[in-house]
């Protein structure tokens, strides 16, 4: 199973917002994956298939090993569609 893993500065409220949106869209593609939130520095620590967040935070996480989806808005759903669909 594919595991997302959504990074905001505190890994408090705005990854668990979207961490919700992507469930949401996942459910309605018939998408399978574990989905969880984390501030930026346990995100390094982390193994995930997906990183996703604001593109000027999860920049620091693209070192040409992870696969890492920036995000220009965090809450335009069709724009995490977009990003979802290109990335799984």
């Amino acid at each position: 199973m594919k595991k997302i893993l959504v990074v905001c500065g505190n890994g408090l409220g705005s990854s668990f917002i979207v961490e919700m949106n992507v469930k949401t869209i996942l459910k309605e593609m018939g998408v399978e994956a574990e989905v969880s939130h984390t501030d930026l520095a346990t995100s390094k620590t982390e193994k995930a298939d997906l990183y996703l967040g604001a593109k000027d935070l999860v920049e620091a996480l693209d070192d040409g090993t992870r696969n890492v989806a920036k995000l220009t808005n965090i809450l335009d759903m069709d724009e995490l569609r977009s990003v979802l669909e290109k990335h799984l």
